[in-house]
């Protein structure tokens, strides 16, 4: 049995459909059509993850990153002095920061 995660394999399943449960689908959380057409408009105007450059490295960036999560506020969720573009890793490395994953806890005060 592979013990990476919180939860054995069996369990961390289990856990993962609860919390998608509760997050409701990526259309309910806000990214609909008119998110995927902003988002896009975004990125052909922000073509950089912000991320890399800050390390003087070029990468593309192809996620739209909110730096400060909504959670569901869609004020915040379309504020675009909160977005950022980021390559795919380093989006991926700080939502796991923020929201607990790669069995990681979650970080204090991120909600």
């Amino acid at each position: 049995m592979h013990y990476s995660n919180r939860f054995c394999e069996v369990h961390e399943k289990a856990n993962q459909k609860a919390v998608d449960a509760n997050r409701g689908t990526a259309h309910q959380r806000g990214y609909t059509r008119t998110w995927r057409e902003a988002r896009e408009q975004y990125l052909r105007l922000h073509p950089l993850c912000v991320a890399c450059y800050k390390l003087n490295l070029i990468t593309p960036a192809k996620e739209v990153d909110h730096i400060v999560p909504h959670k569901g506020d869609m004020k915040l969720f379309w504020d675009q002095t909160n977005w950022q573009g980021l390559c795919k890793p380093c989006h991926s490395a700080k939502t796991a920061t923020e929201d607990g994953g790669f069995g990681r806890w979650k970080k204090r005060g991120a909600g």
